[in-house]
């Protein structure tokens, strides 16, 4: 299974307009930090993970030919915001989604001429599929759901193998921790080092990442208050690291 990191930040990406902080100014192609996205690939089969505003940006740097289904994690902008440059994947078929009940309703009305019986020629047109906490199917790919909150919002992790990815959330139940059991490869949110009300900072998502005790840890969805990447990688225990657009995992 190959993980491609499409991006690594948050909703104001990195460099933040308007700042001028270290990080905001730094020349390390690692600090630029295109709004959070994957893309997992296995078994002939190509999953996109999240589709924000910087996913033209992501697909032509990416080289992505071919998208069998997207999961959306949320309804947030900064992961749905690219969903109409999905035009040219959806010109064969309708391009499957996977998400949540309440985040394809929001869809539908914010995207209302991609859900009409009569579209106008040439709109994304999609195959919609409500999930739960049950396993589904996406080609070749077993997709567990992992339920976490983003402060009171449900956010859908996700479980494929011997990898995880859970993004922009502060709090995960027990039930399903358990299901992070064997896992090798963890990605997980981590926003900054303070505290904030709806995501990980740093030293919850180590904490976190010591419960399940992954091979590897990964961190994503951080802002410029998370430090300049060649200082703070540097303090991670082993076997964790903050991730950068374009990192490619071998999982």
């Amino acid at each position: 299974m190959k993980v491609t990191f499409l991006g690594t930040g948050t909703s104001t990406g990195v460099p933040q307009l308007l700042c001028q902080c270290a990080v905001c100014r730094s020349n390390d192609p690692r600090d630029k930090r295109l709004r959070a996205s994957i893309l997992i690939e296995a078994d002939d089969t190509s999953l996109l993970v999240d589709c924000g505003p910087d996913f033209r940006q992501q697909a032509l740097r990416a080289g992505i030919n071919h998208i069998d289904g997207v999961v959306l994690t949320h309804e947030h902008y900064d992961h749905v915001g690219g969903l109409d440059d999905l035009r040219p994947y959806c010109a064969k078929r309708d391009m499957p989604l996977y998400a949540l009940p309440r985040v394809l309703t929001q869809l539908k009305a914010a995207m209302p001429y991609s859900f009409t019986e009569n579209p106008y020629p040439g709109v994304p047109m999609y195959e919609v599929h409500p999930v739960d906490d049950h396993v589904f199917k996406v080609g070749g790919l077993e997709v567990q759901p992992l339920i976490v909150k983003h402060h009171r919002l449900k956010v859908l992790g996700l479980r494929i193998g011997s990898l995880a990815y859970l993004t922009d959330f502060n709090a995960i139940d027990e039930e399903e921790v358990e299901k992070l059991v064997g896992v090798k490869v963890l990605i997980i949110d981590a926003l900054r080092t303070a505290k904030h009300l709806s995501h990980n900072n740093l030293f919850e998502a180590l904490t976190l990442v010591e419960r399940v005790k992954p091979a590897s840890a990964w961190l994503i969805h951080m802002s410029h208050e998370m430090g300049l990447h060649a200082l703070v990688d540097e303090t991670l225990p082993e076997g964790v690291g903050l991730s950068w657009d374009g990192l490619v995992l071998d999982v």
